[in-house]
């Protein structure tokens, strides 16, 4: 009888994440920040010494969802900070790419998703309105990644991901840091919005 492949993970807190059946146990934040620090976007074309990561990225769609839901409760920034920590394990895949993966790739996502929500006192699915505000943020962070340091026209980051609003443009600046800096700040950032969901 031919052997399964492995579907499991040994994460650096020791702990075993099976891919395909996840559960919130085995889901830890020091894995997540380490994994989100050191994968890159944009298949790491981007300019700087180091490269833009999934962390802060994160920090950056929530820092932008906060601007635009000041009254937004805690759990939300949360889900807004952890809306691609799936890719702590499963990379970040451009679109393109996720579009030849087909669907198989979203179950994944979901999966995952659903057991770190869990971990960290959120529902497994967040209501569509919410997951649709922290997807506007996503893509303006998007359109700023893009024009300053993907190599993105201004015209092409409009085609893509729309233009942002003007209010947004005037004090935000993308300076990509090493990954023991983002790893610290997204563990922080993590610490303060449990402490205020549930301090």
């Amino acid at each position: 009888m031919p052997q399964q492949p492995r579907a499991w993970q040994r994460m650096l807190s020791g702990r075993r994440l099976d891919l395909l059946d996840p559960t919130p146990v085995d889901i830890e934040i020091a894995d997540i920040a380490h994994g989100l620090a050191f994968v890159a976007r944009w298949n790491g074309q981007t300019e700087g010494d180091y490269p833009y990561s999934v962390a802060e990225h994160s920090l950056l769609v929530e820092a932008l969802f906060r601007r635009l839901q000041p009254k937004a409760p805690a759990k939300w920034q949360l889900a807004a900070l952890l809306h691609d920590a799936p890719e702590y394990v499963i990379g970040d895949m451009i679109s393109p790419v996720k579009a030849a993966v087909g669907p198989d790739y979203g179950l994944l996502d979901d999966r995952l998703t659903a057991a770190i929500h869990i971990r960290f006192g959120l529902p497994a699915a967040i209501p569509v309105s919410v997951k649709k505000q922290i997807k506007r943020a996503d893509k303006i962070s998007a359109w700023f990644e893009a024009t300053q340091i993907a190599g993105f026209s201004e015209a092409e980051a409009n085609k893509f991901f729309g233009r942002p609003p003007e209010d947004l443009k005037a004090d935000l600046q993308i300076t990509p840091r090493p990954p023991v800096d983002v790893r610290a700040a997204f563990t922080a950032r993590h610490g303060e919005l449990m402490e205020a969901c549930h301090g």
